[in-house]
């Protein structure tokens, strides 16, 4: 599958904005908790987006940052913010590449026909001269009809299995200092180093100025690894937010039997009862 089934460049965007099953959703997450990409989202944002906050369309039962809610929150959610299952759905941050990618695999595994992400977020928007509007928006409600893809999603109990047989590898997609326990963890009583076996793949290492590397540059990547195609992957990070990012650039390079680990660290190393290295 070539990347436009995964990304949109901002001039093509640009052509299909007023197109009336075109829905522009700006899911802007942010570890700076200094800033608020709410507001900053009513400041500007793409004319028609509306805006899908990570933490607030998740699981509230849970503990653990931003996890997936369940797919019939996730419809009523959505479908108050005007989005259909039916629609073709463009993605996008400020920051160009980080969490748009967590909210396009939601909107993935939660049965969206369409969804892709905008190349260089709202940097890119603006760079060719994409005009920005005000305000709250008021989108009309609409049906979202979910069909979760329930194995895409790896739980604690099979994360534990994985790397007990090492059936799938795993990728990391923190920072390497964090990754190898040099670092201390941003979220407070965590533990330090990764899951038995697993690789690490900063998912800066496959994003260079908000945009995902090249096909080459993704290929030779993967390659170091020593990934195959027909191999099973599992990907992680902190919260679930990094790793998304893994899962875009190794579908965007061929590799169809991803799963991303929706607990991530702050499962993991937050627990007494799992291995750490």
């Amino acid at each position: 599958m070539s990347r436009d089934a995964y990304l949109i460049s901002a001039a093509d965007l640009t052509d299909q904005l007023n197109d009336q099953q075109t829905r522009v959703v700006d899911g802007t997450w942010l570890l700076d908790q200094t800033r608020t990409p709410r507001t900053e989202f009513l400041e500007g944002h793409i004319p028609g987006a509306v805006f899908f906050d990570v933490d607030a369309i998740s699981d509230k039962d849970s503990s653990l940052p931003h996890m997936l809610p369940s797919p019939e929150r996730f419809a009523e959610l959505v479908g108050i913010l005007g989005i259909a299952d039916g629609d073709d759905i463009v993605v996008y941050d400020t920051a160009g590449l980080f969490s748009a990618a967590r909210v396009w695999w939601t909107f993935k595994i939660m049965g969206a026909r369409s969804v892709r992400i905008l190349d260089g977020g709202l940097p890119a928007w603006r760079a060719v001269g994409g005009a920005l509007e005000s305000g709250e928006p008021r989108p009309a409600p609409a049906q979202f009809t979910p069909a979760f893809d329930r194995a895409a999603v790896v739980g604690l109990a099979e994360m534990k299995d994985i790397i007990s047989t090492k059936s799938d590898n795993i990728l990391d997609a923190r920072p390497a200092a964090r990754f190898r326990g040099e670092a201390p963890e941003p979220r407070q009583g965590l533990r330090s180093g990764h899951m038995p076996g697993a690789l690490n793949l900063p998912a800066g290492e496959v994003v260079q100025d908000g945009r995902l590397i090249a096909d080459n540059d993704l290929t030779q990547v993967m390659d170091n690894l020593g990934l195959v195609h027909d191999g099973p992957i599992v990907t992680s990070c902190g919260s679930g937010v990094t790793a998304a990012i893994l899962t875009l650039a190794l579908n965007v390079s061929g590799f169809d039997k991803v799963r991303l680990y929706d607990g991530s660290w702050a499962e993991w190393g937050g627990r007494e009862d799992t291995d750490i290295v």
